[in-house]
């Protein structure tokens, strides 16, 4: 079977639906701890979705063949004076992971949110996972122009290793916006060549084979420039000092770029990844459709 077919049957086998059951709580408690092995302290409990659901929040469940294995969490916020959503969870359990489940999770919560009058939806994401930028920018057309140092300080449910801190994007989600109505109906991106632009942060492998950035490029002014980070730094988990090293100077170029006005507008993720930097000013598909409803 393809890609695209073994895609339509996990399709059909998944339902979206909103949680408002004392027992769908439950289950959101047990899928964090299977996901993320938090205690009960760092774990949202029950009685936090009693009553987000009844104020405002959006709840919803990923049912397979009629099995809870997923679901999103966000709740009323303001940024930059703007009303709108800050999505908090996003879980699947492991077993179901790589089936699409957290794409339709979004969808789903983008639809809900466009139907309360909404434009954006907010979130936090560690800047080293690759795979989690892969969907977060390249899959949803979310942005990002803000890096938080150290956010939830060195809590060991939220960090990478002993003493790394748990630096953070904002994500920002413009769901009105033409570039998440373009990738909401699957059309393409177009492919950027990684050969052809600049990099501010660059990898090498070392003799045991594991990519060490090089030093950091602070003076591209190019429209676009690439910032790149490993594959998966979870393989790195017995490398403290690397994953440090990743992490300052993957916030030293961030940071810079960001004063500088650009922002995180793309995503290549491939044997090599990077994120792809653009000035903000310049992308023409973050205003909003009003012909977008949900």
């Amino acid at each position: 079977m393809g890609a695209k077919s073994e895609s339509k049957a996990a399709g059909a086998k998944l339902k979206i639906k909103p949680l408002v059951r004392f027992a769908e709580f439950e289950e959101c408690v047990v899928i964090q701890k299977e996901v993320w092995r938090h205690d009960d302290l760092d774990t949202t409990p029950v009685h936090q979705f009693c009553i987000a659901v009844k104020t405002g929040s959006i709840l919803l469940g990923a049912f397979w063949e009629g099995k809870m294995v997923g679901f999103v969490y966000s709740f009323p916020s303001v940024f930059q004076g703007r009303l709108c959503h800050h999505s908090h969870l996003l879980a699947v359990r492991p077993e179901y992971q790589g089936l699409g489940v957290g794409k339709k999770l979004k969808w789903a919560q983008r639809s809900e949110a466009l139907k309360r009058g909404l434009d954006l939806i907010t979130w936090t994401v560690d800047p080293l996972q690759a795979k989690n930028a892969n969907l977060n920018i390249h899959t949803l057309g979310a942005i990002t122009r803000t890096y938080w140092d150290n956010f939830y300080g060195f809590t060991p449910a939220l960090t990478l290793g002993f003493n790394i801190p748990t630096d953070r994007f904002l994500m920002e989600w413009m769901i009105r916006s033409e570039r998440v109505e373009r990738r909401a109906k699957g059309k393409p991106t177009p492919g950027l060549t990684v050969e052809s632009l600049p990099k501010a942060v660059e990898g090498q492998l070392n003799e045991a084979g594991l990519l060490e950035p090089q030093r950091v490029k602070l003076n591209l002014t190019a429209d676009r420039v690439l910032i790149e980070l490993v594959r998966d730094i979870r393989a790195y988990s017995q490398q403290a000092a690397l994953i440090s090293r990743w992490q300052a100077a993957i916030r030293k170029a961030l940071k810079h770029y960001f004063r500088q006005g650009y922002g995180v507008s793309d995503f290549i993720y491939g044997e090599r990844c990077f994120y792809v930097l653009e000035r903000i000013d310049r992308l023409k598909d973050l205003k909003p459709k009003k012909s977008i409803r949900g």
